[in-house]
């Protein structure tokens, strides 16, 4: 290679129509799929883009836009985890895949499992990051903020105080308060680089993300579901008959270890991983050690 020159990208961003729905992806590489599905306020791009180069490699890699997020479309829908399912599975038969390695963190993994179990023939193997659904969330003070926007007009003015924020704010600041929420104690300037700031002030940029990330937020924290444990699925994971890996990063303030390691206890033959000085997205955090453990599960 001549020096200087960066070797070419294996992974593309690009468009595919769903019906209506008009939605942004990564893809590239070839090989066994591997399918990867991002969490609450974020995007393919942004979720795994210190992960897709690597694994594609090895593997033919997907990893859409959620409706709502990202430059996928944004329509007035109830987004629930049911709905983000259901999603994946059209995209998985668009694509052309009777079954692929999924790989979800928090409400990704959430809706990675729910495909899992509702689904199981579209599921080769799984893969939990930081995952919602293995145990109720521990709410500290930081995460409070999370209930605020579930009132109505509070969460609007919410949203647009970040949206604004995130233009006036020095990103030093904005990467503190990502840091705080997410429990992250790595190099900031390097896990939330300017580039990744730059795509979260497109992503708070427009009303429609607004309007779907608060529909996300109350379908997921209104007090029915949250007392009554709808979105919990451990009663269930003794379904699940592939292989099963949990990456977690060992101080996430949201989704302590405890669920992963009563995960792991109740899923039979699954393997966890704990990463050391992460907190909730260990795929940006420690990405040379989460990108190990996640490569020697899949090959």
């Amino acid at each position: 290679m001549i020096a200087g020159k960066r070797a070419p990208s294996l992974v593309r961003s690009g468009f595919v129509d769903l019906g209506s729905l008009r939605v942004h992806h990564m893809l590239g590489g070839r090989g066994s799929p591997v399918l990867f599905i991002h969490g609450l306020g974020s995007s393919g791009y942004m979720e795994w883009r210190r992960n897709l180069e690597t694994t594609a490699v090895r593997h033919r890699v997907l990893a859409p836009d959620l409706p709502g997020y990202g430059r996928t479309d944004k329509p007035r829908a109830r987004y629930t985890v049911p709905y983000f399912a259901r999603f994946i599975e059209r995209y998985m038969e668009d694509r052309g895949l009777r079954s692929a390695a999924l790989v979800g963190a928090s409400l990704g993994g959430r809706v990675a499992l729910e495909v899992a179990l509702d689904k199981p023939r579209l599921v080769r193997r799984l893969v939990l990051v930081n995952t919602l659904g293995l145990g109720r969330p521990k709410v500290q003070m930081t995460q409070m903020a999370y209930g605020l926007v579930t009132i109505p007009r509070v969460g609007e003015a919410v949203m647009r105080f970040a949206r604004d924020a995130l233009d006036w704010a020095p990103p030093n600041m904005i990467r503190r308060v990502v840091a705080r929420y997410a429990g992250s104690t790595s190099d900031l300037e390097k896990t939330l680089d300017d580039a990744y700031l730059a795509n979260l002030r497109e992503l708070y940029a427009t009303a429609e993300f607004h309007n779907a990330y608060l529909a996300t937020i109350r379908s997921l924290i209104r007090p029915g579901a949250l007392l009554g444990g709808h979105h919990d699925v451990t009663r269930r994971l003794n379904e699940l008959k592939i292989p099963v890996q949990l990456i977690w990063g060992a101080n996430d303030p949201l989704f302590p270890v405890a669920h992963a390691a009563r995960a792991q206890s109740l899923i039979e033959g699954s393997q966890l991983a704990v990463i050391q000085g992460a907190g909730h997205t260990p795929q940006a955090e420690r990405p040379e050690e989460f990108n190990r453990v996640l490569h020697n599960f899949l090959d």
